[in-house]
């Protein structure tokens, strides 16, 4: 499986993004980091059901700059790209992508990355506008899960 991530803001390639891909139970398969150009590889083989996950890691530089995104039940190939697109920290490119961004919280919460993972995610999360109600009480409770002390 391969692909390339970049900015939804302006297309640009987006270094050191961390792509998880998860199996049926949500147990992590593998991981990588895309290169300075966007552009991943993970070794799974062909026609594999699985999750992926694009999304910082809290060590990083960039651990603020990027909401996460997620892909469900995606076949995986080698002869056709899993490209994404990633919504900017404290910007707005409506509804969906700030839907997809919590879909990426929600599945970091199912897999329990950890308190630092937890404090990037609270400031990250509090920079999304949700319009609807219900996404907003969706927000809150991703909130009050990683702002729980341990």
């Amino acid at each position: 499986m391969f692909g390339q991530v970049r900015a939804i803001s302006d297309n640009g390639s987006i270094f050191m993004i961390k792509v998880s891909v998860y199996g049926d139970d949500l147990t992590e398969i593998d991981h990588v980091f895309t290169d300075e150009e966007g552009r991943y590889s993970v070794a799974i083989a062909a026609g594999e059901t699985v999750t992926v996950r694009f999304d910082t890691h809290h060590s990083l530089t960039n651990a603020e700059d990027w909401q996460p995104s997620l892909v469900a039940n995606v076949i995986t190939s080698d002869e056709t790209p899993l490209d994404r697109y990633l919504l900017p920290a404290g910007q707005d490119f409506g509804a969906a992508s700030n839907m997809d961004a919590l879909n990426g919280f929600a599945l970091a919460a199912a897999v329990d990355e950890g308190e630092e993972y937890a404090a990037t995610a609270v400031r990250r999360l509090t920079r999304l506008k949700q319009p609807d109600p219900v996404l907003q009480g969706l927000q809150q409770r991703l909130l009050d899960h990683f702002g729980e002390p341990a």
